[in-house]
């Protein structure tokens, strides 16, 4: 996992992913909505980069999907790790 020191903003981010209020648009520079407005697109992509959220399930170019935390997203919030 790159190297990123986690500011309140990405923890901001972070929960409202983990409450399933975000949702990811898919594009070659994928932005992020929470509660339907866009959200910080460098914090939103330092997220995805470090791979601590991802889109939850495949989506076609512009499409808005909900965004899931990965097990490292989790673990920045200190969620237990879910089981398989």
């Amino acid at each position: 996992m790159p190297t990123l020191t986690i500011t309140a903003r990405h923890r901001s981010i972070l929960l409202a992913v983990a409450q399933g209020r975000a949702k990811v648009a898919a594009s070659g520079y994928p932005d992020l909505t929470v509660d339907g407005r866009w959200c910080d697109h460098g914090a939103t992509w330092d997220l995805l980069r470090a791979g601590l959220l991802r889109p939850a399930r495949p989506a076609t170019r512009g499409e808005l999907v909900p965004a899931a935390l990965t097990e490292d997203g989790g673990a920045v919030l200190g969620l237990p790790h879910a089981a398989a």
